[in-house]
């Protein structure tokens, strides 16, 4: 098939080659009106969306879900190498060319003379081969790398990790986690000292005196709150995604039965609908127990 002959197959499957002439076809003069006008920056957002649907479909443990979501990620690849090539900056052959160089210069120990015989032995290799394709000297430019685009839960992580490459690191999750109380109670030394109350909710505009100093000292809570997790073993990102389809599920069995009982969320109170969680919540443990 070729980039002006495209029709569908039947049972005969589409090749890399295939898929990179059909996207050809939408970007010609004559092709797909909506797609002849995007650009890397107006693909951007969909590229991140396909990225956390495929992340999504692999939670969800469904072949057929990660494969379709797969696709969808390849489309942006493509879609993009092929802006690139009408535009006379790179090709999607550009692209690969430049991963297979650099697969190949950061696995030494399989194309090269070093040596790596374990999973940590490897990452040490592939780090000092990054650094020096890089031309970093310091551990502060591996630093300065990380993407700021990246969730900044994941972006504290990696920053952590890297941190932790040149040995400024806890020994242990007992050092992060005082340091999780220490910042706790620095966000309260700071609403106290400016009269504020521990609970009440702060206003940008109107507690402007003190809500940089506070918003500040809740993000070096939620940076040592990365850190415990990261030397605990557990991921911050994956955990907090898990805490959050947790909340979404617990919050709709929740309002269930309130719908059973002739009540309605909004009309309840907190106590009430407490009660309802606390719940939902034994049930959850109960199934959990009942399935072990």
């Amino acid at each position: 098939m070729t980039e002006f002959d495209i029709s569908l197959q039947g049972e005969t499957q589409y090749t890399i080659e295939d898929f990179i002439a059909v996207i050809r076809r939408l970007l010609a003069p004559d092709g797909c009106p909506w797609d002849r006008v995007q650009t890397h920056a107006s693909l951007r957002q969909n590229l991140i969306e396909e990225a956390y649907e495929t992340v999504d479909a692999i939670d969800s443990g469904h072949t057929d879900r990660i494969k379709d979501e797969l696709g969808d990620v390849l489309l942006q690849v493509v879609f993009h190498a092929a802006l690139a090539e009408r535009d006379g900056e790179f090709t999607f052959t550009d692209i690969t060319d430049n991963i297979s160089r650099k697969l190949i210069s950061r696995h030494s120990h399989v194309f090269g003379s070093d040596e790596a015989d374990s999973p940590d032995a490897v990452i040490s290799v592939w780090d000092k081969n990054k650094m020096r394709e890089k031309g970093h000297s310091t551990f502060a430019q591996t630093l300065t790398d990380v993407p700021s685009g990246l969730p900044a839960l994941m972006r504290g992580e990696k920053l952590q990790k890297r941190a932790a490459k040149a040995g400024f690191d806890w020994p242990d999750a007992q050092g992060a986690l005082e340091k999780v109380k220490e910042e706790m109670l620095e966000i309260e030394e700071v609403l106290s000292r400016n009269g504020r109350p521990l609970y009440n909710k702060l206003h940008a505009e109107s507690d402007f005196e003190v809500y940089d100093e506070v918003e500040s000292e809740v993000g070096d809570l939620l940076f040592a709150a990365v850190n415990y997790a990261r030397l605990l073993g557990i991921d911050p990102e994956t955990a907090l995604n898990r805490t959050n389809a947790k909340f979404v599920r617990r919050f709709g069995a929740v309002e269930v039965l309130a719908e059973a009982d002739g009540k309605n969320l909004t009309n309840m109170t907190l106590e009430e609908m407490d009660q309802l969680w606390d719940l939902v919540k034994a049930k959850e443990k109960g199934d959990t127990l009942h399935e072990t």
